[in-house]
């Protein structure tokens, strides 16, 4: 399985807000980046990714899974902008933070740490074992 990151402002999309949507889940819309775009375009229906508050918080506090295919953004006519929606399934009991990711040699080729702007970015096999086990979730 491929695994995934989600980043969103607390403030502008919360964890709380998310799980509020259910399973009917939300677009992860507003995107305006192109690596970001490029890798929901890869995702598939299934697909794991990580909740992450960034700003504040920095921190991993959920799991989501994408619910639908890329497809155009509801935000934009822009037709090179695109989107998946992803569905709550579990918050992370302990939140795993982006200093805690920093600080953890085994996570130091994990795209957080070397490029936390991107949006939306890959999280290798080992790496989501990793935030697993740090965050307290059970496989």
């Amino acid at each position: 399985m491929t695994y995934w990151l989600f980043k969103s402002e607390a403030n502008t999309w919360s964890w709380d807000q998310q799980v509020a949507r259910g399973d009917a889940g939300e677009e992860w819309d507003g995107v305006r980046n192109y690596q970001a775009r490029n890798n929901m375009r890869a995702m598939q229906i299934g697909e794991r990714g990580f909740f992450y508050h960034s700003l504040k918080e920095k921190a991993i506090v959920g799991i989501v899974e994408v619910i639908a295919l890329a497809h155009p953004d509801s935000t934009t006519d822009d037709p090179r902008w695109e989107c998946v929606d992803i569905k709550a399934v579990a918050p992370v009991p302990n939140p795993v933070t982006l200093e805690m990711c920093k600080n953890d040699p085994r996570l130091a080729d994990m795209v957080l740490v070397n490029n936390s702007r991107l949006s939306v970015q890959p999280v290798s096999d080992a790496e989501w074992a990793m935030i697993c086990e740090l965050g307290g979730v059970r496989p």
